[in-house]
């Protein structure tokens, strides 16, 4: 008869394992710390890769790169600025005309439907506390992203004075042996985000104009801050346009029931029209990515770290085949590396990263 302690197994964790854990629980909670400061910090990458040829330029002829540096941050900060500040009465009017009209088919559907007003917020005093608390959450998080925003502006300016000198110091703790294929692997990965940040700007421009054309010849309401709106939602892939047509249709449906119609029509074309025309030829060849690809590396971006987490997880997905190359191409099938790159130059519908 076999003795009883034989059936009993022992585990023994070493002080190492130990260790481990506790590191991965220190930097799991850190990670829940910080992650929207990470996200502001890889936005400001992305930026100050876009910024770095005119700082070059710049640099060329004989301007110090810091002066260069910041005197891009500045003029991008006051053009911004300068435009909101031309714009804000006009927004503004027509913020106050969509909230007018929103209130109106909101009043609308609660006449028709009664039975709305126990699910829809506003239509009872707790529901009118529950705005306020609303309002207020809105005013602090504003709050907290002007912040934000500013500490992104210094974050940039210093990556595009010091970024050779913050390059080699975060190399430096990378094995020798592996140092070449890093510097080269960062290389391809700059092209993609350069091209991924200039391609965004142009298509979102585009968007704006498409827009504001055509709700202005349809004499569409607010078709000024429909357009602005449709041209930050352009950055959001796949969605983001098309979510931006919601509140145009709704406007469009107090003009007439066609016009709606017609404007979801425009909307869906130009979103076709952008996907497979536009983004192509605007991103050029870094940023060849299927649909089903984009769709998996927003999913993922914005389930880790929301709508940032999103859009930087597109750059970040189309310098794969880069990684691919360089560090997965002795682990991977022969031919693997050659097929994906056939597949990604000759696919017709692959529309970017969009």
């Amino acid at each position: 008869m076999p003795d009883a302690a034989s059936n009993h197994s022992t585990v023994d964790i070493s002080w190492s394992t130990i260790r481990k854990v506790l590191i991965a629980i220190v930097l799991v909670w850190v990670w829940l710390k910080v992650w929207i400061l990470a996200m502001v910090m890889l936005i400001s990458i992305l930026i100050a890769v876009a910024l770095d040829p005119v700082v070059r330029w710049l640099e060329a002829r004989r301007i110090p790169r810091w002066l260069g540096s910041t005197g891009c941050i500045l003029v991008l900060a006051a053009g911004v600025g300068s435009l909101v500040m031309q714009g804000w009465s006009t927004i503004s009017q027509q913020g106050r005309l969509i909230a007018l009209s929103l209130s109106t088919i909101y009043q609308h559907l609660l006449a028709s439907f009664p039975v709305l007003e126990r699910v829809l917020p506003g239509s009872s005093q707790a529901g009118r506390v529950s705005l306020q608390e609303y309002g207020t959450a809105l005013a602090i998080s504003l709050f907290r992203a002007l912040m934000l925003l500013t500490i992104g502006m210094i974050f940039t300016v210093y990556l595009l004075i010091e970024w050779k000198r913050t390059l080699e110091w975060l190399i430096a703790f990378v094995p020798r042996a592996h140092r070449s294929r890093v510097r080269l692997t960062l290389v391809e990965a700059r092209a993609v985000m350069f091209s991924y940040v200039a391609g965004n700007v142009a298509t979102s421009i585009f968007a704006t104009i498409f827009v504001f054309t055509a709700l202005t010849l349809l004499t569409v309401p607010a078709a000024l801050l429909l357009a602005l709106l449709a041209g930050v939602f352009d950055f959001v892939p796949v969605l983001g346009f098309v979510l931006s047509g919601a509140p145009a249709v709704v406007l469009a449906a107090t003009v007439s029931p066609a016009t709606a119609l017609l404007v979801v029509v425009l909307y869906v074309m130009y979103h076709f029209i952008e996907n497979y025309f536009i983004a192509p030829k605007v991103y050029g060849t870094e940023l060849r990515l299927s649909n089903l690809a984009v769709l998996i590396a927003f999913a993922v971006g914005a389930e880790l770290a929301g709508v940032i987490g999103a859009l930087v997880a597109l750059p970040v997905a189309a310098a794969y085949p880069a990684v691919e190359r360089i560090w997965l191409s002795e682990r991977l099938a022969p031919d693997t590396v050659e097929k994906h790159q056939t597949l990604e130059q000759a696919q017709p519908g692959t529309a970017a990263t969009r």
